[in-house]
């Protein structure tokens, strides 16, 4: 194991309350002038807002100490226990602070690579997560291969001391303004479904990498067409076995569906309480079938938390008992965004300005529309917990 030198970062307070009143005061002291300006900005739908000053604020965290704060302190982490993770979450919220702008790095890759990856590796990449200066996108789904990963047809061959990777990936979040991604490939010729595949990192700023920005709905551009033509990395830049990239990808998306899904529900408790307020400010919190929607709302949340919880205390990598999450949450926060339009009634309809501004509200319901599509749909969520959790036939 190649450690990380953490002798700069401070023990952490073993008393939760203690914690909880560091992290306030630290964020009530950062959380300030431009940073101040975008409180509550950068989460779905609105991820293109003072994205470059996000960009900093991660930079202010990681030299903080709060970037990897559950991480072993041996690979550069606090080693925060589960509560305190807990703590930093819901005071991160509280405090509004921006949107954070690494979370496939933070929260997906690194995991992954503490597990998986090789001690070399680890001292390469996760110092420049920590200080919040390298971004990295996933280059998982292509145009016929989205919920059905194992359809992947970008293809990688070992050219002396390189991987040579050609193929489409789509949807890939973020791609535009990354530095690395990680890329499921198809190395072995003639391999199909889920055999032959392999996990590479590759580096974004180079000639045979092309990335084309997808508009959406919502005004913004976070998703994009990436293209890899003869794209270059490291031979060596492999997260497990050539071949073994399935495994190391549902790996990676255990962690997507479990722990780092916390911060998250975190912002939905917030925007819950938005949503409470919406239907204050236009005369419905005393509307019966509104009142019962919101109170199922709150009672989805804290199943939510609770069930995050029992991730975060399981040993080991998630299961597909994983896919609960994501089919929990994609449907719930689908449902929180047509309530808002629900509230809203008429003005739901009418833009903040023209031609094409909305309002946060509006882009919320629009985004949340895809929320039971990416990431895996409602329907191989469903797939993978009754085949691989309930052992029913296929």
């Amino acid at each position: 194991m190649t450690a990380l030198d953490t002798s700069a970062l401070p023990a952490l307070p073993t008393d939760d309350d203690e914690f909880r009143s560091l992290v306030r005061d630290w964020l009530r002291a950062n959380v300030t002038g431009e940073f101040a300006a975008l409180r509550g900005r950068g989460g779905p739908g609105d991820e293109d807002i003072g994205f470059d000053v996000r960009v900093e604020w991660e930079k202010v965290l990681g030299a903080a100490g709060w970037i990897g704060l559950g991480w072993p302190r041996e690979f550069g982490g606090r080693g925060a226990t589960v509560d305190q993770q807990i703590i930093w979450a819901e005071e991160y919220v509280r405090a509004q602070a921006p949107a954070r702008t690494n979370h496939m790095g933070e929260n997906l890759l690194a995991p992954t690579l503490i597990e998986y990856g090789t001690p070399e590796q680890c001292a390469r990449f996760l110092p420049g997560i920590l200080r919040g200066d390298e971004r990295w996108c996933q280059g998982y789904s292509e145009p016929n291969a989205g919920s059905d990963l194992a359809n992947v047809q970008t293809k990688a061959r070992l050219d002396g001391d390189e991987w040579v990777i050609d193929g489409q990936k789509v949807w890939t979040s973020l791609a535009h303004v990354s530095h690395w991604c990680f890329v499921v490939a198809r190395t072995e010729p003639g391999s199909q479904r889920h055999q032959g595949l392999t996990f590479l990192m590759v580096p974004m700023d180079q000639r045979g990498v092309e990335v084309r920005p997808i508009r959406q709905i919502t005004g913004g551009g976070e998703f994009n067409e990436t293209f890899f033509t003869e794209a270059r990395t490291e031979a060596g830049l492999v997260v497990g076995a050539p071949g073994d990239g399935w495994r190391i990808a549902m790996a990676l998306l255990g962690y997507e569906r479990g722990i780092s899904t916390l911060a998250q529900q975190v912002g939905f408790e917030r925007e819950l309480a938005d949503t409470i307020e919406l239907a204050r400010h236009h005369g419905r919190i005393d509307d019966p079938v509104i009142r019962q929607k919101l109170s199922v709302a709150h009672t989805g949340l804290h199943l939510m938390k609770w069930n995050a919880l029992r991730s975060m205390s399981a040993k080991g990598v998630p299961g597909p008992e994983a896919s609960i999450s994501k089919l929990f949450w994609g449907t719930w926060h689908r449902e929180l965004g047509e309530l808002m339009m629900e509230i809203m009634g008429p003005h739901g309809l009418i833009g903040d300005e023209l031609p094409y501004e909305l309002s946060l509200e509006q882009k919320l319901f629009l985004f949340t529309r895809s929320d039971t599509i990416y990431g895996g749909s409602n329907e191989i969520q469903r797939n993978v917990l009754g085949e691989r959790v309930l052992g029913l036939p296929k």
